[in-house]
């Protein structure tokens, strides 16, 4: 027996022999029936945070359980293999056990481990009982146990898992596996893609009492992991969030039975190669990445607009404009904003629902004038900021006609160095965004270069420019200082003046 296990070899010699006194130990208990039947996966002592996941696969109370834990911890060890055979074989007593994976590769890559295990480890076989693998015209593969009546199904994410049922029953456990990668929540669109599967067709796809366990890693502060701990904690769902890095904020390390001091998490650090690597995947920090324009921790938060009028200068109304109305297009944007004080008291507080929508012409015009009366009522001078190229000067002159001032500003460099340009402001929060109301052209700054549609941060950065160029900049001055004579190099001997200048100028 393993020194590492939490029984003797006495005491795991019984269990061996004894079929009924195993199987009511392992029925109550998956911590003892990982030690009992995979004790050949036990390397180094258990560490707490392992108990804890131990723990929440128990709790069959929770029907939501995320969990996130650095590579190497054993996460997908102890729920995706383990729990998956214990949930049939103790006492929750689950019938049908769905498993998704991001790839099929994967799915088949697993469901070739269990069947291995389930082949080779005899305890298990006995007590489990003989299986039939199956598969459908999906691609999706399954193992049957007669002794149980049960069924454990692996899938891939692009299988159809509609109506799927063993028998007369719906999954009763569902698990997740990283079923994501930094590729698939690169763009808005993958994200919310893999967000609605999961809640469109998978979650649906259980039964009241199925519990849903997902498992992975931090990669984008709005991937699927994150989006569910914000479910929770905002009381959209029942649930449980755990998190799991190698090392706490005070450096306590997860795993001291395998990473016994920090110069064991140095070697480790170093295996891993690369720096970005190492935050994401085992400190769980969710970084930028390398080419990152806009930083989520550079973005400030105003509570209200200040009362007081008296610093206001203007409320400007950046504008980018888009032709085609089809579904693959642009999208038009109009970003406004109070620009507040000059040089060192500049503020610029962008005001919440920003305009993003496809647009005709005159439903453009209509937007304008809507966007320019509203922001009136705020302040009364509102300037309309519209770059002047092509299909836009069109818009400048009807607006003109209409009499509605707009300036058309000329935009010059392409849109990372103008975005760059103002990326300070932001960083040190002469730029402020409401806590409501801008969360897609947030989105659309801290995923540049990513996000499919960057309209809106065409347009803030019209806005931005305005404000930086004519009241955040210092004005240069010449500032005179008298020194008492005529000049520095003033001998006594009379004035002093440049060569070719006499004393009439």
């Amino acid at each position: 027996m393993s020194q590492n296990s939490p029984l003797d070899d006495d005491a795991f010699e019984e269990l061996t022999k004894n079929r009924a006194v195993r199987q009511h130990v392992t029925r109550q208990s998956h911590l003892m029936f990982f030690y009992v039947y995979f004790s050949h996966y036990v390397q180094y002592p258990i560490a707490e945070f392992q108990k804890d996941i131990f723990r929440i696969t128990e709790d069959s109370e929770n029907k939501l359980a995320v969990i996130v834990a650095f590579r190497g911890s054993g996460k997908s060890t102890l729920v995706t293999f383990s729990y998956s055979l214990w949930s049939i074989l103790g006492i929750q007593q689950k019938k049908f056990v769905l498993m998704f994976f991001q790839t099929r590769t994967q799915a088949k890559q697993h469901m070739m481990n269990l069947k291995r295990e389930l082949e080779s480890n005899s305890l298990l076989k006995s007590d489990l009982g003989p299986f039939e693998e199956e598969s459908d015209e999906w691609g999706s593969s399954s193992l049957v146990f007669s002794n149980t009546g049960a069924r454990i199904t692996v899938a891939s994410m692009e299988q159809s898992i509609r109506g799927l049922r063993h028998n007369q029953h719906r999954p009763d456990l569902i698990i997740c596996d990283d079923i994501e990668d930094l590729q698939s929540v690169r763009t808005y669109e993958s994200r919310q893609k893999t967000y609605h599967w999961l809640t469109g067709e998978v979650i649906p796809g259980g039964g009241l009492n199925t519990r849903l366990i997902v498992i992975g890693n931090l990669l984008h502060e709005d991937s699927l992991v994150m989006h569910l701990k914000k479910d929770i904690d905002e009381g959209q769902r029942e649930g449980v969030f755990k998190m799991f890095p190698l090392l706490s904020e005070s450096q306590k390390i997860a795993w001291p039975g395998k990473y016994p001091t920090m110069a064991d998490i140095e070697v480790e650090r170093k295996k891993s190669g690369n720096p970005y690597a190492w935050q994401r995947e085992y400190l769980l920090n969710i970084v930028p990445d390398e080419d990152q324009v806009i930083h989520p921790d550079w973005i400030h938060y105003y509570d209200g607009i200040p009362e007081s009028t008296r610093n206001f200068i203007d409320i400007g109304v950046g504008i980018d404009l888009a032709i085609s109305q089809k579904e693959t297009a642009d999208y038009t944007a109009m970003v406004s904003g109070i620009i507040s004080g000059h040089e060192d008291k500049f503020c610029l507080y962008v005001l919440p629902n920003p305009i993003n929508k496809r647009l005709t012409f005159p439903q453009t015009i209509d937007q304008i004038k809507a966007v320019y009366h509203a922001n009136k009522k705020i302040y009364n001078r509102v300037e309309i900021l519209v770059e002047e190229v092509g299909y836009q000067k069109a818009v400048l002159d009807q607006l003109a006609h209409d009499v509605y001032g707009a300036k058309g500003v000329k935009v010059s460099g392409d849109k990372r160095s103008r975005l760059m340009t103002v990326s300070a402001l932001i960083q040190n929060g002469k730029i402020k965004f409401p806590k409501h109301g801008c969360e897609e052209l947030i989105r659309q700054l801290v995923g540049f270069g990513i996000e499919r549609h960057d309209d809106l941060v065409d347009a803030f950065t019209i806005l931005a420019h305005h404000g930086l160029e004519h009241y955040g900049r210092a004005t240069p001055r010449i500032t005179v200082i008298d020194l008492g004579r005529n000049s520095i190099w003033d001998d006594g001997e009379g004035p002093w003046y440049p060569l070719g200048f006499n004393s009439r100028f």
